[in-house]
């Protein structure tokens, strides 16, 4: 920061030197980098050789490798697209994933489905598929058999930021290769996890016939390996088909709107941050502080310097200090030759606009777009608070909140792909399936501020 002593001489105090910092915004703002440059989907595909596998490879994230990391970081310093995947990981978690009875069609009561349920501890399974759903648009998960490989007993979640596909073969992906990619330092060959990947448009099918339940293209029914755990890849669809999918929503990067709400922080932020308004402009004769000296009977310069020096502090609190309000100062005037009245002190108060105001609205839109892209109303998620902001009503609110919850059906059941090889593997299809509640608030009269419906069409229903 460049320091600049300029020298102001008002007539009365001649000589007074100040220090001012002088602030280049433009070179605080630059910091802010163009989004769009870490998307790079169109460049080549660029892969990695596994430490320790012979002939095995996997496809890079990115062409750095880097991509979910750099995703995850230009989330985290926007405020809004934060809480924008907060609020979508929560509403894709509904009531929360639930194991219901056929018959009853209430969550089960089944000893050992609910034991099993607990040992995976299902909810946190739930959010973690849901948060990688939200920011990566795919989710892996382990599904871990006993040795004799009659039941699932485990339901792993492995992290989307840690997974990497292994280079197709004859147009299929063997293998998901589970590592710490974010650490700069070279990994040895143990620190890679190889985890076969059963064919994401069959799984169920691909894992009886490997366990020798359904006989394979052979036409022989024999147990073809004696693997015990297996991933199962969940992915939603997107143009292209990329390896890894590439979200709609990271359009908000692609576009102008991410950088110019960096930027306008960044721009507010240097300006508070430098510039210092001035409220009051105090006037002082000349001859105010002889006049000071002289009633006093000060003659010494010393004593003079520090008594003119506290009376400018007397002034100072009594323009700025609270206490002061409402008080009265009494200063002297004369009439000069000329008839004019001259004033010893005068005050003046100096209006400014009122601060941080700047870029308000372009806060609010870029704010608005953010939740576009997010595929959120702002008003559901507070990013255009204010009674100027054209909030909705509680019935409109809840109306926008069922939708926002119709919206996630379609994540639900993808979701819903290892819980149902979970059901079918170990013998539950004629006890149980799974399903998401959704919450949906209520109005004053139904005496309840919520309740929970389902999308899953009862088998008991009539058919009209």
């Amino acid at each position: 920061m460049d320091k600049t002593r300029l020298q102001y001489d008002d007539g009365f105090m001649p000589g007074e030197i100040y220090d001012i910092e002088v602030s280049n915004v433009a070179t605080e703002m630059s910091t802010v980098t163009d989004s769009s440059l870490v998307f790079d989907e169109d460049a080549d595909i660029q892969t990695t050789p596994v430490p320790g596998r012979n002939g095995m490879s996997y496809v890079n994230f990115g062409t750095d490798n880097q991509l979910p990391f750099e995703i995850i970081k230009m989330i985290g310093v926007d405020e809004v697209m934060s809480q924008n995947k907060l609020f979508n990981v929560i509403t894709c978690y509904g009531a929360g994933l639930k194991y219901m009875d056929v018959d009853t069609e209430k969550p089960t009561t089944h000893p050992d489905i609910k034991k099993w349920m607990r040992r995976n501890n299902l909810p946190t399974f739930q959010l973690e598929q849901a948060t990688d759903m939200k920011y990566f648009f795919f989710c892996v998960s382990v599904i871990i058999l006993s040795q004799d490989g009659r039941n699932i007993n485990r339901l792993v979640h492995k992290e989307a930021c840690y997974c990497r596909f292994e280079k197709a073969r004859n147009g299929k992906i063997n293998h998901v290769i589970y590592a710490n990619y974010r650490s700069n330092t070279s990994l040895a060959p143990s620190d890679y996890e190889v985890i076969r990947l059963l064919d994401p448009r069959d799984p169920m099918g691909e894992l009886m016939v490997l366990m020798g339940r359904e006989p394979g293209r052979d036409g022989l029914t024999k147990v073809r390996t004696s693997e015990r755990k297996f991933a199962v890849l969940v992915r939603f669809p997107t143009p292209g088909f990329q390896y890894y999918p590439i979200p709609y929503y990271t359009s908000i990067f692609r576009g102008d709107w991410y950088d110019i709400k960096r930027l306008i922080g960044k721009g507010k932020k240097a300006k508070l941050r430098n510039h210092a308004s001035v409220k009051y402009q105090v006037e002082v004769h000349k001859d105010y502080w002889s006049n000071i000296c002289t009633e006093e009977r000060i003659t010494d310069p010393l004593l003079k310097l520090e008594r003119i020096k506290k009376e400018k502090e007397n002034i100072k609190n009594f323009v700025s200090s609270i206490e002061n309000s409402g008080k009265v100062w009494i200063t002297g005037y004369y009439i000069d030759p000329n008839g004019r009245e001259v004033k010893m002190v005068r005050i003046n108060v100096i209006e400014a606009g009122k601060e941080g105001g700047d870029w308000s609205e372009d806060i609010q839109e870029a704010s608005n777009i953010t939740c576009y892209g997010d595929n959120i109303h702002p008003n559901l998620v507070g990013a255009t608070p204010g009674k100027s902001q054209s909030n909705n009503s509680g019935s409109d609110k809840r109306e926008l909140f069922t939708l926002k919850q119709a919206l996630e059906i379609p994540f639900h059941d993808l979701m819903n792909i290892p819980h149902n090889i979970v059901i079918e593997y170990n013998g539950w299809s004629e006890k149980v399936y799974p399903d998401v509640p959704m919450v949906l608030l209520t109005t004053l009269d139904q005496n309840t501020d919520a309740k929970t419906t389902t999308s899953h069409i009862s088998q008991n229903d009539d058919n009209n």
